[in-house]
């Protein structure tokens, strides 16, 4: 009796070990699965970059690709650099040495015209062909084409200040505001070439110093727009909503 209540403890034994390893088995296996399906917080941070104002794509594509784009990274140094160095020797002319545009333009075209009429009735005597002069046309449809976008973009910049002067957008009010007490600042200090001409600079060298850094920019980038944040939440707090608004009533102009 005693060898087959053994044995019958034995053989509960055994089952009892092969359900465990089956339900261990089965809980393994689908914790893995669970694993598998489910990303690490690592990964999900990793998976989602913040990238400076929201930028998706790539640099070349955000600056609209093609040859401007091209031309802003660097990729062709020889137009680059020409590009730059004709925009300096514009800049040198009137600045430096207190050129005047009108007289610069006339100059330039007494230089060209006098070398191409001396040219045609030179080439008579010295045996050689005149001067090919292309005739310049402008087309209709590219003068029209200039004209409807800047018509198109001057609207909207009159609707965005409509907007903004209606007071619909708080902060965007504030940003305006802000912008252009800063750009008269500018204005102040330089005049107008001098300006455009820091703006043409900055457009040939940030973008590719931004693309060469992009990542440690946009991590600082995000750490500030964070910072900006706080204290806007701040200044809306105490100032911006204590300001009283009354109801809109002005319509929106077709």
């Amino acid at each position: 009796m005693a060898d087959h209540a053994g044995e019958n403890d034995s053989f509960v034994d055994s089952v009892m070990d092969k359900v465990n390893d089956k339900l261990h088995g089965h809980d393994s296996s689908s914790d893995s699965e669970d694993d598998k399906g489910k990303k690490s917080p690592v990964d999900a941070v990793k998976t989602k970059i913040y990238r400076l104002f929201g930028r998706e794509k790539p640099v070349h594509k955000v600056l609209g690709g093609g040859k401007p784009a091209d031309i802003f990274l660097w990729r062709d140094k020889k137009v680059t650099a020409g590009v730059l160095g004709f925009a300096t020797v514009i800049w040198a002319l009137f600045e430096l040495l207190e050129y005047h545009l009108l007289t610069l333009v006339c100059h330039i075209l007494i230089v060209a015209v006098a070398v191409l009429f001396l040219w045609s009735n030179a080439s008579g005597f010295i045996n050689t062909a005149p001067p090919q002069i292309p005739e310049v046309v402008l087309p209709k449809d590219i003068v029209l084409g200039v004209a409807s976008a800047l018509r198109i973009e001057i609207n909207r910049a009159l609707e965005i200040l409509r907007d903004i002067a209606s007071g619909k957008d708080l902060k965007k009010f504030v940003v305006a505001i802000v912008g252009l007490w800063v750009v008269s600042i500018l204005g102040n200090i330089w005049n107008f070439l001098t300006l455009f001409y820091i703006v043409f600079v900055l457009l040939h060298t940030v973008p590719v110093l931004y693309e060469k850094y992009e990542d440690k920019v946009d991590a600082f980038a995000e750490k500030a727009v964070l910072e900006i944040k706080k204290h806007y939440a701040v200044f809306e707090a105490n100032v911006l909503s204590k300001i009283p608004r009354g109801p809109l009533k002005g319509k929106k102009l077709e």
